[in-house]
């Protein structure tokens, strides 16, 4: 099964929501919310902003292969 692509992102500090294109080769650290400004970080245990804000967790962990660009 394919992973899915899109995820909505969305800011823990003023609740934008934005649907973004996860990139498949490489982690995504930051993420600035384009509303309040805040820089979103990967929440501790998580290899990116996807995982940890979005609706649909990053492709390598939807694949249930880990993340070898980080090590999760």
């Amino acid at each position: 099964m394919a992973p899915v692509l899109d995820s909505v992102l969305t800011c823990p500090q003023c609740g934008h929501a934005k649907r973004e294109h996860m990139p498949t080769d490489a982690c995504q650290f930051f993420y600035e919310c384009e509303q309040c400004k805040t820089m979103l970080r990967p929440k501790a245990g998580d290899c990116c902003v996807f995982c940890s804000y979005g609706s649909v967790k990053c492709p390598p962990v939807q694949m249930q292969r880990g993340c070898s660009s980080c090590g999760v």
